[in-house]
């Protein structure tokens, strides 16, 4: 089997007796480049080692399966934080898992990193334990815990793990492994970039850094946690980065400055390892993991974005600095897909976290970082910005070119105000005429200026020049495509006054979203810390935050006033901001007065009435 093992069958069948490390992961195993399990699996693999998975353990004896390892665990949450796989917004159970088996909930535990080290603890004591992925890495310092509403300590205390690599961490895996391969002690690994550590006080040798307030400041004084998610946010940058500290009790989390992102050539190695692009074949009788099917047949070609919006984790995660494959290696991934037999002709997506980001935005960041405490893009973009589509655009023009390619898609997010900044259109005429499927999704988010300037995003005005200049282009080739905007609700900064006008922007534009995201207050995001201390960390200004479950739902409802569900939420919500005028048969009015005439006329004599009487007065 091309699969690394998952039983100790598969184990034996490669001629192997224990394993050097082995991973254990909250989702299914999916043997996929937009997995993280599987990247770093194979990294391991190609660096010439043993490596077993154990998927969605469900007792000590399924961490047991292959005994103990030479080297030690790796371990992960899964693609996604294992408490926003279990919750909604409203903190609903979720009744499906995308990254399991059959969409099957409730195959990993809550907290799933923290719970997974503890049973490998449990039974194997000392054993050496990386945490990764996306929970881990959200979670490297004290953070607000929307499902707690309260401060946690870093997970790397939580976990009692030994190392944490934050980020995409291939670099930081391979010199881990490479060390303890050498015999090198786990507790002895406290300087390669990309990680963290908790070391005692004691032992504690003081360097220059950036120093957090520390666990029982931040859990004391909302102030002090929002000046730590600010020294946080400025300090992840591989360039000018520093050393973070926080105290936590009697000992030191130690955050390493950033590991530089991955070279192309080292882009191109990790995406054109041997990945099977499928689920392991013991998922087939359960009908597979639907986490899957979006990315099968898609192609990433970047990592990290400059764009960097407040309420997303991404430039915390990746970083703000753009890494890209080359146009070549895209080019062979996609000869596999074309070669695998389930392919129909459609490419579905050629992206990363943001399509249309193929370089660095300027080049100065390249020695001197990306600007602290500044965006690229928003408010307005930066006069140093460099917008240029044209390899982007080549990479395309040759995918769509293969024998077998009948369509290839652009569908992971356009960046709409990036797109603008470039003087040439050639790239925007091609992506209306080739690379749409009917739609085109884009992320203005909203309309109001105060909501925008908190959510990090450009003005509204940005979005309608987009917009008229997409149905301009969409025009002059005969075709009926559509932009389908994101839209957030209650997000820091709006008001029931800014739902209203985002409601009316709908109106007026025609739209009737079916899906609207509550905001989502996960860890490692400024919106977070806004959302938790009521505080814009950069300027320390008060920010209004809706956050009982009636405003929520009431700012929700608005944004689908058309909804027949959505009437009675609509009405008091309207009643409760005094916008009365808003209901009604008038053009403007966003909800109809379905009440009998003569008790609309009754209303209207009485209030004129009064209005005459107080006059009179």
């Amino acid at each position: 089997m091309a699969f690394l093992p998952l039983t100790i069958e598969e184990m034996h069948d490669r001629g192997w007796y224990y394993p050097d490390f082995v991973v254990v992961t909250g989702d299914a195993y999916v043997d996929h480049p937009s997995f993280g399990t599987s990247i770093i699996s194979r990294v391991l693999e190609a660096e010439g080692f043993h490596v077993c998975i154990v998927s969605q353990p469900q007792s000590d004896s399924d961490l047991m399966r292959f005994g103990k390892p030479r080297y030690g665990f790796f371990v992960s949450g899964g693609n996604i934080d294992s408490m926003v796989a279990h919750y909604t917004a409203a903190k609903r159970r979720r009744s499906e898992d995308a990254y399991s088996a059959g969409g099957k909930a409730g195959l990993r535990p809550d907290r799933a990193t923290i719970v997974y080290c503890e049973r490998i603890r449990r039974v194997y004591g000392d054993v050496p334990i990386v945490i990764g992925g996306l929970e881990a890495s959200l979670r490297r310092f004290a953070h607000y815990d929307y499902w707690d509403d309260a401060i946690r300590p870093s997970i790397l205390q939580d976990s009692k793990a030994d190392i944490l690599t934050y980020g995409m961490g291939e670099l930081q895996t391979i010199e881990i492994a490479s060390r303890l391969r050498k015999g090198e002690s786990v507790r002895s690994i406290r300087d390669v970039r990309g990680t963290c550590v908790m070391i005692p006080t004691s032992e504690y040798t003081p360097r220059a850094c950036a120093e957090c307030p520390s666990l029982s400041a931040v859990r004391e004084d909302k102030a002090q946690y929002a000046i730590s998610c600010r020294i946080q946010q400025d300090e992840q940058d591989d360039v000018r980065g520093k050393t973070v500290i926080q105290r936590h009790g009697d000992a030191i989390l130690v955050q390493n400055p950033p590991m530089p992102p991955l070279s192309t050539a080292q882009l191109d190695r990790v995406y054109e390892l041997p990945y099977e692009r499928r689920w392991h074949p013991s998922y087939d009788a359960l009908g597979g993991v639907p986490g899957l099917e979006e990315v099968q047949f898609s192609i990433t070609h970047n990592r990290g974005c400059f764009g960097a919006c407040n309420f997303c984790s991404l430039a915390f995660h990746q970083g703000r600095r753009i890494a890209c494959r080359s146009e070549d290696s895209v080019v062979r991934e996609a000869e596999k897909l074309i070669a695998m037999p389930e392919f129909k002709g459609y490419i579905h997506d050629v992206g990363g976290p943001t399509a249309n980001f193929r370089s660095t935005s300027c080049k100065k960041q390249l020695q001197s970082g990306l600007c602290k405490g500044k965006k690229c893009l928003a408010p307005r973009p930066c006069a140093a910005l460099e917008a240029d589509h044209s390899e982007y655009l080549h990479m395309l023009r040759r995918l769509r070119a293969l024998p077998g390619v009948k369509k290839v898609f652009v569908r992971s997010g356009i960046r709409f105000d990036y797109l603008l900044c470039d003087s040439d259109e050639t790239f925007f005429k091609e992506l209306v005429k080739h690379h749409i499927s009917g739609q085109l999704k884009v992320a203005p988010e909203h309309c109001s200026k105060a909501v925008l300037a908190a959510m990090g995003k450009p003005p509204i005005e940005t979005y309608r020049r987009f917009q008229k200049r997409f149905y301009e282009l969409t025009q002059s080739i005969g075709k009926k495509q559509y932009l389908v905007p994101y839209l957030m609700s209650s997000h820091p900064g709006s008001t029931m006054r800014d739902a209203i006008e985002l409601s009316l922007f709908l109106k007026k534009e025609g739209l009737h979203p079916e899906q609207v995201q509550d905001f989502y207050p996960t860890p490692g995001t400024i919106s977070t810390c806004m959302f938790y201390t009521e505080l814009d960390p950069y300027t320390m200004q008060p920010i209004y935050v809706p956050k009982t479950p009636k405003e929520k739902a009431e700012q929700r409802a608005l944004l689908q006033y058309f909804k027949p569900e959505n009437r009675a939420v609509v009405l008091r919500a309207l009643r409760a901001a005094g916008r009365t005028d808003l209901i009604g048969n008038g053009p403007q009015c966003l909800i109809k007065d379905d009440r009998p005439k003569t008790v609309r006329d009754t209303r209207s004599r009485g209030g004129v009435a009064a209005k005459n009487k107080k006059r009179k007065r």
